[in-house]
């Protein structure tokens, strides 16, 4: 057996359950992982809040937690990446989340080697963060050296990793953050830091190639105004597309409600002359590793903002929902 926070029933700010639960077994092409640290996001708080029921149905009582740092204790009869004794961090996919605990089995296929030049607490506080970083600026957007990239909430989880890599591609960074903030992301390498309590980013911005946009629909549309024509609009916050919707297999009915709750901005955009789509992240090992080495160079370094023990995950989580954490908030489980 092993302890673990678990979500009994989706209600919103609901408290997880510390709780007795089976070790996982781990499956031919998995990765039975001992767990030292795991990072908290919003995602978790919007899964307990039974926000994403309709596309992740997991089935209560399970385990939340979507990021992990540990060392790997066994493994299935088909894996050949990685061996006992290995240090590993991962974002386990979608369906097998659960990292608010002692132990996790996941595919080998959502795992990389832990740079070596982190804590397990560092570690923990990248993969979701920079994988969404990774697959808005990298795989996405195709963002080159010379181009300009506005990336909202620079001090944020999200934030604070794009803005480094943005800075790695070559791009030229915007970013709206906090005075209180404004010292952090430019030290992350923003060009560009608009004090949001003070000033409108769309009438000090313009032209921009790219905006990741991670804030409530009034951004978005505000956003467009700052691109210039044949510019892409990348939302990580929503509202889902069609094509996402295809993605997660998900069924007609499901699939015409999500394409009604993006028409709004995908007709603006159109108008606009840009293009919008939406990026729900996904696990990808292989990506990860590329990140493990942009780390291990000094490219990009993680941003923590506070490390709870692992009996204070509620405190965590709730600290995560106010929305002040600077960087990645974590939680130390040995």
């Amino acid at each position: 057996m092993m302890k673990a926070f678990v979500v009994d029933k989706y209600q919103k700010k609901g408290a997880l359950r510390l709780a007795e639960m089976p070790e996982p077994d781990p499956r031919d092409d998995d990765v039975l992982v001992e767990i030292y640290a795991a990072a908290v996001n919003l995602l978790d708080a919007k899964v307990r809040d039974g926000e994403f029921k309709p596309i992740l149905p997991y089935r209560p009582p399970f385990i939340l937690g979507h990021d992990v740092a540990g060392i790997v204790v066994r493994v299935g009869s088909k894996v050949r990446g990685f061996k006992p004794g290995d240090e590993v961090y991962a974002r386990p996919r979608d369906g097998r989340i659960g990292t608010f605990a002692q132990s996790i089995a996941m595919n080998e296929a959502d795992v990389a080697l832990k740079p070596k030049n982190l804590s397990m607490e560092e570690a923990a506080s990248i993969p979701l963060v920079g994988l969404t970083a990774w697959q808005v600026l990298v795989e996405k957007a195709k963002l080159r050296k010379g181009q300009k990239v506005f990336i909202q909430a620079g001090s944020g989880g999200v934030g604070t990793f794009a803005i480094q890599l943005a800075k790695h591609l070559g791009a030229t960074v915007a970013t709206t953050a906090s005075a209180a903030s404004t010292d952090l992301v430019k030290s992350l390498g923003a060009d560009i830091v608009v004090d949001y309590k003070k000033d409108d980013f769309e009438n000090v911005l313009q032209g921009y190639d790219v905006i990741l946009n991670s804030q409530d629909a009034k951004t978005l549309a505000k956003s467009l105004r700052v691109l210039k024509p044949g510019g892409k609009l990348i939302s990580i916050s929503g509202p889902p597309d069609s094509d996402f919707a295809r993605k997660q297999g998900l069924n007609i009915v499901l699939r015409l409600i999500v394409g009604l709750l993006s028409r709004g901005i995908r007709r603006k955009a159109k108008r606009a002359g840009v293009d919008y789509s939406f990026l729900f992240m996904w696990a990808q090992g292989d990506q990860l590793g590329k990140i493990t080495s942009l780390i291990e160079s000094g490219a990009v370094r993680p941003v923590v903002d506070r490390v709870f023990p692992f009996e204070q995950t509620n405190e965590a989580l709730a600290y995560v929902g106010t929305g002040r954490a600077k960087g990645k908030v974590v939680i130390k489980v040995r």
